[in-house]
């Protein structure tokens, strides 16, 4: 069916209100977020970790020589700065002006507002706005004011929203482009799921929306869009949404659709798997260093990970009731359980011969080849998040959580830099949204076609 869609002013411009969703780690670039701006909606570029180039136009490969974690996390925002401002300003030649752009951080990465800052520092007049995420910005819409550039705030919750508003936000209104309220069942990437909700049942978004649409009026805000992101396929599926009084101005983001086009830089490896994903092939799971619940595709990365935790066991230093029994390993000691003695020595005769200690007074078992990958990762940490469990690095004065590192989880950087440099799509973490199946079933994808973005956003524009 043909959906009438009406422009949005933001930013003194007329634009679609589409927009592109950002993926971090390379993958949302200039390439594809300049031409997702021409064609009148919002691109973005992430400003995690994004590439530059030498001067023949290769990748510079991201490495780090600092003999410290806080020397690398120094590199790391180098890195990150300069290859922001490369891709905003690709970005903005493809685009001639047209649209807007959107660069989009985490706020629970390493060294954001240092990022932020230099940044948009060296990007005056290409950037309209930031969008945030993945924790709590409070200090979003202060940074976006020392530029003249609008904030997007990305939520799940009204509550998430109300919290920000009434710290900060409510000093820098006029600055609030949108806020884009994240499903946290259907998203990619990092998920804002609440203890209080489960992860197996998602909620319906139209009473979440509508929550938040009735506190921003409440504040005198409530003119100002909300995004819609999570679960967007097809616009003919959210008419409802379109000229809805009561949920009042809308956008649109699209994050995985975006990843299969002509000028998306992921390999044409991770676009074939695209294309033949089924029904229940991504995973909503807790396996992120952040500590946050994200969306993967299942893959051998993630069993692994899924395994890896299986093998797991309960254990006591001195005997305790129920942990009597002894299970030495090498020249330590440990008191079980019985039944989790048995499992451990099952596990030994299988090849997983190395315990090792988790925060969590319990010992996962894994090959000997695994344990050293584990430790070595965990000691070239280069503290690419504010807070990593996996490495118990945390941007503090003592560079530490305090907590003992947990081999449950992985160095996020290394996989997500080895995926969108044509790493293995088997091997790695795959974020995306779960809607990402329906590229097999689309009829727009049959026989393997891959669109260019102009030919995506007139797609979505149509309905479908």
């Amino acid at each position: 069916m043909s959906i009438s869609l009406n422009a949005v002013r933001l930013g003194g411009k007329e634009v679609l209100p589409l927009i592109e969703g950002g993926k971090g780690i390379a993958i949302t670039a200039g390439a594809s977020s300049g031409p997702w701006a021409a064609a009148g909606g919002i691109g973005t570029v992430s400003a995690v970790n994004a590439d530059s180039y030498a001067d023949d136009g290769s990748v510079i490969e991201q490495v780090y020589h600092g003999r410290t974690r806080r020397d690398r996390h120094e590199e790391l925002i180098d890195y990150g700065i300069e290859g922001s401002v490369t891709q905003v300003k690709k970005a903005y030649d493809i685009s001639g002006g047209n649209g807007l752009l959107n660069i989009n951080v985490l706020w629970e990465m390493g060294g954001a507002q240092r990022v932020l800052h230099g940044v948009l520092e060296r990007t005056k007049g290409l950037v309209h706005g930031v969008t945030c995420g993945a924790g709590m910005p409070y200090k979003l819409a202060e940074i976006a004011a020392n530029y003249g550039v609008h904030y997007y705030p990305i939520v799940s919750s009204a509550r998430a929203f109300n919290a920000l508003w009434r710290r900060a936000y409510k000093n820098v209104s006029e600055l609030l482009g949108a806020v884009v309220y994240e499903d946290p069942w259907r998203a990619g990437g990092h998920n804002g799921l609440s203890n209080a909700e489960d992860p197996t049942k998602p909620g319906d978004p139209y009473p979440r929306v509508l929550e938040l649409r009735q506190l921003m009026r409440k504040l005198g805000i409530g003119e100002v869009p909300i995004v819609m992101a999570g679960g967007v396929w097809r616009l003919d599926e959210w008419k409802d949404w379109i000229d809805n009084k009561e949920l009042g101005p809308i956008m649109f983001q699209f994050g995985t659709r975006p990843l299969l086009t002509k000028e998306s830089p992921i390999s044409d490896t991770w676009k074939q798997r695209l294309l033949a994903l089924k029904p229940g092939d991504i995973l909503l799971q807790r396996f992120s260093p952040t500590g946050f619940f994200s969306s993967a595709l299942k893959n051998g990365f993630i069993a692994e990970l899924v395994a890896r935790s299986e093998r797991q066991i309960d254990f006591k230093m001195m005997p305790e009731d129920g942990f009597e029994a002894v299970l030495e390993l090498g020249r330590k000691t440990y008191y079980v359980m019985a039944e989790a003695k048995d499992k451990a020595l099952k596990w030994f005769e299988d090849g997983f011969t190395n315990p090792l200690k988790t925060p969590d007074d319990s010992l996962i078992f894994v090959s000997a080849d695994k344990a050293e990958e584990i430790r070595t990762d965990q000691k070239d940490c280069m503290g690419c998040l504010s807070q990593c469990k996996f490495s118990s690095w945390a941007d503090n004065e003592k560079n530490t959580t305090g907590q003992l590192a947990d081999p449950r989880s992985f160095c996020i950087q290394k996989t997500l830099q080895d995926v969108a440099h044509g790493g293995s799509v088997d091997d790695n973490l795959v974020f995306a949204g779960h809607n990402a199946f329906r590229f097999a079933s689309d009829p727009f994808y049959s026989n393997g076609f891959i669109p260019t973005v102009k030919e995506l956003v007139e797609r979505i524009k149509s309905g479908e």
